[in-house]
């Protein structure tokens, strides 16, 4: 039996989007890309789950349950002496995690 891999909780509706640019300004990753009529989401699989870019989504455009994969990219990079997935804002007040 295969088990589906998890990739992240995030959820975009391109719908609501205003098309402001928020989400790709703050992602540390470029999930998101500026589009024409509203924002492209061209990477989900490198969403880290921060939560930068559903804070600034003010239609509500954007869910994510935030801080789940900023904190296993943490976790992991400690583990390994690697850095974070994250970005060098990661647990800082930049606001990434």
């Amino acid at each position: 039996m295969k088990t589906r891999a998890r990739v992240n909780t995030l959820t975009y509706r391109p719908k609501l989007c205003t098309n402001c640019g928020l989400c790709s300004q703050v992602c540390p990753q470029g999930v998101f890309l500026p589009g024409k009529n509203a924002a492209r989401m061209v990477n989900r699989a490198a969403c880290i789950e921060c939560g930068a870019c559903m804070l600034n989504c003010a239609p509500g455009a954007i869910q994510v349950q935030a801080g789940v994969g900023c904190a296993e990219a943490m976790i992991r990079a400690a583990l390994t002496g690697g850095d974070t997935a994250c970005g060098p804002d990661c647990g800082t007040d930049a606001g990434c995690c």
